[in-house]
């Protein structure tokens, strides 16, 4: 569904919690690293079927209680990951601003790093599936407003699968998704012709 594409965490304001993020990749041993107050956000800008490329089963995240602190623990994290930088996957966005901070082979470190962070008194949310879910759960009612807006006649043909799909189909595809993958139930949350289009389509 439709979110604001500039991070939270890129936002003048410093004030409010924060995440540390660390985000594996499926299949392949590469991840990015980074901040958001939004990590559910910040993963929608990375790619649109976001719960298909990252490990949510491993990713995680370290909450801090500002940007600012969240900023110092990226960066002190940072500083002992040079040897296993790596370049942007070219699946993800280019707009996303996250050509930065992708590393390869680096997760063990991050992870022992993460845990040490606990003893801190930091909170960690590993898996960040859970997280997610509730984050998602949270959203689920702008789901109703947002899609009957498409209009009926851009439920009927093609299927959102198919070459002929529209940017609308496509973006209410991808969204949806979030919500199958995470397994919470779209039933209560979609218009009839809506709910019938997304299981016919899946």
């Amino acid at each position: 569904m439709p979110i604001d594409r500039r991070d939270p965490a890129g936002r003048t304001q410093s004030r409010g919690r924060c995440h540390l993020y660390v985000l594996p990749v499926v299949v392949e041993d590469l991840l990015k690293l980074g901040f958001s107050r939004d990590p559910l956000a910040r993963l929608q800008q990375l790619h649109p079927r976001w719960y298909e490329q990252f490990d949510l089963d491993r990713a995680f995240t370290v909450e801090t209680e500002s940007v600012p602190d969240a900023r110092r623990l990226e960066l002190r994290f940072r500083r002992d990951l040079d040897a296993y930088n790596a370049p942007r996957p070219l699946t993800m966005r280019e707009d996303a601003g996250g050509a930065r901070e992708w590393y390869r082979g680096a997760y063990d470190v991050l992870e022992a790093a993460s845990r040490d962070l606990e003893g801190e008194g930091y909170t960690r949310h590993a898996p960040l599936r859970p997280w997610l879910q509730a984050a998602l759960q949270a959203r689920a009612e702008l789901l109703f407003d947002w899609t009957s807006a498409l209009g009926v006649e851009d439920l009927e043909t093609p299927r959102p699968g198919g070459f002929g799909a529209t940017s609308a189909q496509t973006a209410v595809r991808d969204a949806l998704g979030a919500f199958d993958a995470l397994d919470i139930d779209l039933a209560p949350w979609l218009p009839e012709v809506v709910l019938r289009w997304h299981r016919a389509s899946r």
